[in-house]
């Protein structure tokens, strides 16, 4: 089918009910571009009493119901052809409707779906489209709203290849050639019996035809006929994390020499093994997930996915030292997908956060018993020729896992992605704290003082990393999941690496991942990863900050104000918790976490704020420490200061304005890091490690002088009106040197023209009411971030300005 952008011309309001627009109570509509985040232009609400956790979960964004609508031609031409719209995401509840007549509906927020438009359409006329989404209590994190991913238009002929119906594997790889197997599903809704050629085309990388096959077939009236090809490449080029090399396969559906339709993907030559002795092995050799979990927002942009946005993100995920991504908790979009099949990172694919038991008041759970099947066979189809996919997982920390009943529902599942791709592996993110919870509160509230209110599965975990670890070790939980871990290939635990040493006496043929884990602990978890072969990786949470859990990654310390609870009060808007920044800044566990990795032979300093010197720390187990990479305080001369040095070296130095501060221990006997503590002194700080005496690297931070400058600088100084292509421009106030200064904060003001448009500006601040729609943000350690979406060809200039600062601009080209 002939595929052309959707996103075009789209109207937006907020909806109210029919009566209430009788009334005269109707917002009007305003164009908006597609991906369009509605929850992101909310005002954020002060919660108050029962609403504050639920709502912080959220980043304190409201709800609603949100109404598009666009007005589209349709030529005579369409006429006797198939005609479907196809939506990659519409948070939630979608509800579309053709021509005032009711066309589809799906109510997960994360599953693509097509609806049948054809019957609804007035050929050589404007037709109307109009969808409606509701967000409300239904997730645990921020989601946005609205129609936040691609939209197309799919026209093709009652005779056709069907959408997501030309799936291509590899079965059969060694040195000199490759088997790919392609198997085209076709389509014939006239009441005629079709017989056709089908052609197809293998071709490389530089566009070189390296395998063909022509061959006939036919299809009844109504019934979909799947022809299955094995074609041989040649001297194949294999696809793995450090030389990601793609071929793209062509079909196409010819009869009597004309062409009817016409299908393509790419797709990577590789090869998955898996058992407890070598782990995961791709292409015969063994690879150890080093991986990050990952929400679906994108900062500033909010939930609106974008092909450049989810690109960007890969990109500096895998700089930082990933293998591999979990999107955490729902199907991963199509544009990050083909960005980790590009730049090579391997993906744990998710379908659910919730299956039958609820974890929020209006949440998925409500509609997963009638639509799991449909979803499962969504994800799948939209990952099935995806190379960078590598499993599949049932769910994240479902309450159900530690009962019968809730193996059997698993086990159903499972199958049910078996039965739609046996060539990868299925998991399941299990937390084995939650599968027994109910064990343990029935324990509890037989003890006194056990019922106090907020208490829970996060109350718990704040608390309490090391109980987690202790519970999951417990013959409880061995009994109890056994049988929900058994229906995977994988067994995926949630902050459970004490089971890693313990599970291969009582379950030899089981092999684990590190589904989710924390940050904190990654030296400990990646020794147990590098010790044993049925544990194949570790993902963290999380790599990458996101909106809403709010302050999970907060600082915090014994004897300081403020709510105790996991999640932060208003006006907290981020969880606090990426190694990467919501503007894919990269903070200092990002750098501890390479050095753990063995990718990062160089020290790295991080300091701690001083003025919290001496105050005993309490943050969760996601908080890393309140530090960040600058030697800048002004106001803090000759205040005592600590100094974090991160590095996989025997011993490290550290050297203030040229004289040194001593020496310690650090390496992998001592955590990766060493500690310092002295007095601040404005000018140069050295860090110097040493293997078996001998300098191995260095790392310097140098105090920011007085006079500051605002730069902007472009990530790329061209792009291009391709859909979803967008500039990113950093705006950092440094001194004269290019020196960061991390304490001069202010605010920053953009003015964007040309070609081009203001998408999203914004900073890492955790807690602030700032929005990322305006024009207007102050820095945060020195950093903002803007991001210009393309409007035509020709040049996009952007001005900023600052008080203090000569106004910075920059200009990138629109090809």
């Amino acid at each position: 089918m002939i595929r052309t952008s959707f996103n075009g011309g789209w109207q937006f309001r907020a909806k109210v009910n029919p009566f209430a627009e009788l009334m005269g109570s109707a917002a009007p509509f305003r164009p908006v571009a597609l991906p369009h985040d509605a929850m992101i232009e909310q005002e954020r609400v002060v919660p108050d009493g029962e609403d504050a956790m639920e709502a912080g979960a959220r980043a304190h964004f409201p709800g609603g119901v949100f109404e598009y609508r666009k007005v589209f031609p349709v030529p005579e031409e369409y006429r006797g052809k198939r005609v479907f719209v196809e939506f990659e995401g519409v948070y939630r509840g979608a509800t579309v409707y053709v021509n005032g007549n009711h066309a589809g509906q799906r109510p997960y927020g994360y599953s693509r779906f097509r609806v049948d438009a054809d019957r609804f359409l007035r050929f050589g006329q404007d037709n109307e489209i109009r969808v409606e989404a509701r967000v409300h209590d239904d997730s645990r994190w921020y989601t946005g709203a609205g129609i936040y991913r691609d939209t197309w238009m799919l026209v093709g002929e009652v005779v056709r290849i069907s959408p997501d119906g030309l799936r291509v594997t590899t079965p059969d790889i060694d040195r000199d050639r490759a088997v790919v197997e392609v198997a085209a599903t076709i389509d014939n809704d006239s009441i005629a019996i079709r017989t056709l050629d089908l052609v197809t085309a293998i071709r490389d990388a530089a566009g070189t035809v390296v395998a063909t096959d022509t061959a006939k077939v036919t299809v009844l009236p109504g019934e979909p006929a799947t022809a299955r090809r094995r074609l041989y490449v040649q001297d194949p080029k294999l696809w793995s994390v450090e030389a990601p090399s793609l071929y793209n396969c062509e079909v196409a559906l010819q009869e009597d020499g004309g062409a009817v339709d016409a299908a393509t993907a790419a797709f990577g030559i590789r090869s998955l093994q898996l058992d407890p002795r070598f782990g995961l092995r791709v292409n015969g050799e063994t690879v150890k997930l080093r991986g990050a979990c990952v929400h679906h927002d994108n900062g500033p942009l909010g939930a609106a996915t974008h092909t450049r946005a989810e690109e960007r993100r890969v990109e500096i995920l895998k700089d930082a030292g990933f293998n591999a991504l979990r999107m955490a908790h729902h199907p991963m979009s199509r544009a990050m997908l083909d960005a980790c099949d590009r730049l090579g990172m391997l993906v744990m694919d998710e379908a659910f956060d919730v299956w039958t038991s609820t974890k929020t008041g209006f949440d998925y759970s409500l509609d997963f018993p009638e639509w799991w099947e449909r979803d499962l066979e969504a994800m799948v189809a939209k990952d099935y020729n995806h190379p960078s996919v590598v499993l599949y997982s049932i769910g994240n920390e479902i309450p159900e896992t530690g009962s019968p009943s809730g193996a059997v529902l698993g086990r159903g599942l499972a199958e049910k992605i078996r039965s739609l791709d046996g060539t990868r592996y299925v998991t399941n993110g299990i937390n084995n704290l939650l599968a027994v919870l109910s064990d343990l509160a029935q324990a509890g509230r037989q003890a006194p003082g056990t019922e106090e209110e907020g208490t829970g599965i996060n109350t718990l975990m704040a608390d309490a990393g090391d109980m987690m670890n202790l519970i999951g070790a417990s013959e409880l939980v061995t009994e109890r999941t056994a049988e929900s871990y058994g229906v995977l290939d994988v067994a995926g635990m949630n902050y459970s690496d004490s089971r890693y040493t313990l599970d291969p006496a009582l379950f030899p043929n089981r092999i684990i991942v590190g589904a989710e884990t924390f940050p904190t602990r990654i030296d400990t978890n990646w020794k147990l990863v590098r010790q044993h072969g049925h544990v194949i990786g570790d993902f963290t949470w999380t790599g990458w900050d996101y909106l809403g859990e709010v302050g999970i990654g907060r600082p915090r310390y014994l004897g300081s104000d403020g709510p105790s609870g996991i999640l932060a009060p208003y006006p907290y808007l981020l969880a606090g918790c990426g190694d990467i920044d919501i503007t894919g800044h990269r903070r200092p566990a990002s750098y501890y976490r390479q050095i753990v990795f063995g990718l990062r032979t160089e020290p790295y300093i991080a300091v701690q704020r001083p003025e919290h010197h001496g105050r005993t720390w309490a943050g969760t187990p996601w908080a890393w420490s309140d530090s960040i990479s600058s030697w800048t305080w002004p106001g803090f001369a000759g205040k005592p200061v600590r100094v974090e040095v991160y590095s996989a070296a025997d011993e490290v130095e550290l050297v203030l304005n040229g004289r040194s501060l001593g020496r310690e221990p650090s390496g992998e006997r001592h955590r990766f890091r060493a500690e310092f503590d002295t007095l601040y002194e404005p000018g140069e700080l050295v860090a110097i490690a040493y293997q078996d005496g001998v300098p191995t690297g260095r790392h310097l931070l140098r105090t920011a002088a007085d006079a500051l400058r605002l730069r902007a600088e472009a990530d790329r100084p061209a792009i291009t009106t391709a859909e979803g292509d967008l500039a990113y421009v950093t705006l950092t106030l440094t001194d004269v040197d290019g020196t960061v200064h991390t304490a001069a904060d202010r605010l920053v003001s953009v003015e964007v023209s040309g070609d081009g448009a203001l998408a999203g500006f914004g900073s890492a601040d955790p807690c602030t009411e700032e929005r990322f729609d305006g024009t207007g943000h102050h820095t945060y350690e020195g950093r903002a971030l803007a991001v210009l979406r393309p409007t035509g060809t020709g040049t996009i200039h952007l001005r900023a300005s600052a008080p203090g600062c000569e106004p910075a601009e920059t200009s990138i080209t629109v090809t």
